[in-house]
């Protein structure tokens, strides 16, 4: 593999987010479903803003933690839709911290089939999801573009590669997941190459995410069957191979 020392200088460097740190630390670990999405969220959030007041897709919502982060402290007006969760419960979940219906709009919805009316959102926000359905060529141009406005933001946070290595994928990486699970994670050129097939959207920015390193030790921290679970690979050295990629595409 290649020596990725470059990359560990990034990942290091020292971050600060007042924006996360309004968050209860108990309270982020109960909600969040792998590397710290707060933290994934307010770096994101940093190089390229979205105006206050815009109707923003929270795509892959899970729990409704980045949904609540979008709404509250960046006053979006969020929707939080996700296929897996209980809109009910992350409703719930959303009153108990003073968001209200008019802030954020939790719905069930599959990323192929979004029930929204065409550039409905002013931007598209996806913080750790967008590797399990964004892999097809032909997803960014045919499902999702339709739902944004011309000149409206995509925003993504994707777990990722250093390199790919998937013909010779190392022991530490294995500790944990199967190769089929891998297969889901690639390089920066990999995912450049698949969002230059698209029509209608330029590439505005790609580069390696700082806070990787200090978003899955937030993770490995968490008392739950899934984060232990990641933990062998991570302290057999996993990191070493994993980042998490910044993306920002606009509309045409």
């Amino acid at each position: 593999m290649p020596n990725s020392n470059k990359s560990y200088e990034r990942k290091d460097e020292e971050m600060k987010f007042p924006k996360t740190s309004h968050f209860d630390a108990k309270l982020v670990r109960s909600k969040i479903m792998g590397p710290n999405t707060l933290k994934l969220c307010e770096e994101l959030m940093e190089g390229d803003p979205i105006p206050p007041g815009s109707v923003v897709l929270d795509l892959g919502s899970g729990c409704g933690i980045s949904s609540a982060m979008l709404a509250r402290e960046y006053d979006l007006i969020t929707y939080a839709a996700d296929l897996w969760s209980d809109p009910s419960e992350n409703m719930h979940f959303l009153e108990s911290i003073g968001l209200t219906n008019k802030q954020v709009i939790p719905i069930k919805a599959d990323a192929n089939a979004l029930p929204f009316a065409r550039g409905f959102f002013d931007a598209v926000v996806s913080v750790d999801s967008y590797n399990y359905f964004g892999r097809d060529p032909r997803y960014l141009g045919e499902k999702l573009l339709p739902y944004v406005r011309h000149g409206g933001l995509i925003l993504l946070a994707i777990p990722g590669m250093v390199r790919d290595c998937h013909d010779d994928l190392p022991a530490c990486l294995l500790a944990s997941w199967t190769p089929e699970q891998l297969d889901y994670m690639h390089d920066m050129c990999w995912w450049r190459a698949i969002f230059e097939q698209a029509d209608d959207v330029d590439v505005v920015n790609m580069h390696e995410m700082k806070c990787t390193r200090e978003a899955w030790e937030d993770w490995i921290a968490c008392d739950n069957k899934y984060a232990q679970g990641d933990r062998a690979a991570v302290e057999a050295g996993a990191l070493e191979y994993l980042n998490t990629i910044n993306v920002a595409l606009r509309k045409k």
